[in-house]
């Protein structure tokens, strides 16, 4: 009876030395994936700012902007 007490002592610390490290991994990647998102979030506001300023380089855009040059 003690051996299996011993036995199932060495299992729970095995255990809750595993769930440490999984708790620290899952924070981690936690941590990895929101600074992601920021990141992606703040693309694509710049890409929606980029967006707009083409729209009106093309629109501000001197002649048709499918105008043949004037020397065809």
């Amino acid at each position: 009876m003690t051996n299996e007490i011993k036995t199932l002592g060495e299992r729970i610390d095995t255990l809750e030395t595993r769930l440490a490290y999984q708790d620290d991994a899952i924070e981690t990647l936690n941590q990895t994936i929101t600074a992601q998102w920021k990141q992606i979030d703040a693309l694509t506001r710049r890409i929606a700012e980029l967006g707009e300023r083409l729209q009106e380089a093309e629109a501000n855009a001197p002649g048709a902007a499918n105008e043949r040059p004037p020397h065809y």
